[in-house]
């Protein structure tokens, strides 16, 4: 959040924070190949395990400054003029701001199934060769990422042609140089500084950094509510910026959205299960995984004009109802659906087939849902406080991942579900237990219909409406 402060401050120069974080990533990956492929020209220098450690702390860092600067440039990609000077409606843009959008989540899927499949090739194999030639392997790997931040510059690069010609066009139409840069920068100009964003940034940094190193029972609760009420204040300071009617579309949307990403599921119990019982082996698993991403990037191209015409009340409705439809056979199948399918189809609609239909239907539903609420927020960040608006309000979205996380952990302590785990000698330590798992999945399947069409019933019922 400071640092989304940071590039509001210095907007005029948020390409050079692109370049930061492109020298940043490749002095980490700099690091691991010269790990791998110098190991004793880097000891002389210092030991082994502090070289990895500070490439270990770099990369993060490299991509996070990337990423806060990207999120507040998707709002700039979003023009407020078109190419005659005329400007653009408000429902226009929110289209344009769902395209956006979504070819942002299209890239960064995309960019992970090649980065999979890349890792499937070139390391294919690499197991079971000497320590000597595995190493070779992994430096490839790192060679081959070193690609990555160049892409990034590159993307700056682009950038800076685009608006050059956008600028061209638009003089060549007769505006002066002043109306088209107000046309292309509504950034106007510098905000004064937040030092709320900031304390409260370094707040949350204390805090989280103190019970972490201080392994504090109970940290991961303590945590999530220190910055839940960090962000929620946070937000409050930033919603004086709005007008009333955009004030009460913000807390009804950001209401909605938290709670649809905070339903807890069933956690890692079902999996085991269905590897242990099912006979689900890693590679269909991967192959599920693979699956699901390719459709999800269909699915997204799909649902696009959906995502720009509905509201998120109406998205979030319709995904709740798609989701708790479609996880229903998964539930079936602890009770004996696939033994049933199959005996009344010869076999072939079986365990796999219905864990592969699953997934090709439920796969591209958490990027739906996920587009329009980064398009809102987006669409709704003040021209001055575009990073530091896009920094709270993505804080806020994904601190409902940690209450998923922990809703998930409460329902493992309720319902308990255990693996086999056997001692070095083979023999068991802790028998498998999945005797409450059916109970386990059939109230996370509840709690994930209820838990959202309850806050959606709520916006409605209230004076706020989301967006």
């Amino acid at each position: 959040m400071p640092l989304g402060h940071v590039v509001d401050l210095i907007w005029r120069w948020k390409a050079a924070l692109v370049f930061v974080g492109a020298g940043v990533i490749t002095a980490s990956l700099g690091i691991m190949v010269g790990l791998l492929g110098y190991t004793e020209s880097m000891r002389a220098l210092w030991s082994v395990e502090a070289w990895f450690v500070l490439a270990t702390l770099l990369s993060p860092v490299g991509y996070v400054v990337q990423d806060v600067v990207a999120d507040a440039m998707t709002v700039e990609a979003v023009p407020r003029f078109d190419a005659e000077g005329r400007p653009i409606g408000m429902a226009e843009r929110k289209s344009m701001n769902t395209t956006v959008q979504t070819l942002g989540r299209v890239a960064i899927i995309g960019g992970s199934v090649l980065v999979s499949l890349a890792n499937v090739y070139l390391l294919h194999g690499a197991s079971e060769l000497p320590e000597a030639e595995k190493a070779l392997a992994y430096l490839r790997v790192y060679e081959l990422a070193l690609v990555i931040p160049v892409v990034s510059v590159f993307g700056v690069v682009f950038g800076l042609a685009l608006n050059w010609r956008a600028a061209r066009r638009l003089m060549a139409k007769g505006f002066a140089r002043s109306d088209v840069r107000r046309m292309l920068n509504p950034h106007g100009e510098r905000p004064p500084i937040n030092w709320w964003i900031l304390g409260g940034g370094l707040a949350f940094a204390i805090v989280s950094l103190g019970v972490g190193v201080g392994q504090v029972t109970g940290g991961q609760e303590i945590i999530f509510a220190a910055s839940m009420a960090i962000v929620l204040f946070l937000m409050w300071r930033l919603t004086s910026e709005l007008e009333p009617e955009a004030r009460h579309v913000l807390v009804g949307t950001a209401i909605v959205s938290f709670v649809f990403r905070a339903v807890p599921g069933p956690g890692a119990g079902s999996t085991w299960w269905m590897i242990d019982h099912l006979g689900f082996d890693q590679q269909f698993l991967a192959t599920l995984s693979l699956i699901g991403s390719a459709l999800t990037l269909a699915g997204l191209f799909i649902f696009r004009r959906f995502m720009a015409e509905r509201s998120i009340a109406y998205i979030v409705g319709f995904l709740t109802i798609a989701s708790t439809v479609i996880g229903l056979p998964i539930v079936g199948m602890y009770y004996g659906l696939h033994e049933w399918t199959a005996a009344h189809t010869g076999g072939f609609v079986d365990a796999r087939m219905i864990a592969l239909i699953d997934t090709a239907l439920e796969s591209p539903l958490g990027q739906v849902s996920m587009v329009p609420i980064l398009a809102w927020i987006a669409n709704s960040a003040p021209d001055r406080l575009k990073a530091t608006f896009f920094a709270v309000m993505g804080s806020f979205v994904n601190l409902a991942l940690t209450a998923a996380q922990l809703g998930t952990k409460y329902l493992n302590q309720i319902f308990t579900v255990t693996r086999e785990v056997r001692d070095p000698t083979g023999a068991i330590a802790a028998p498998a237990d999945y005797s409450e798992l059916g109970m386990l999945l059939v109230v996370a399947t509840v709690l994930g219909f209820v838990l959202p069409m309850l806050a959606i019933l709520f916006v409605k019922s209230s004076r706020f409406r989301s967006a």
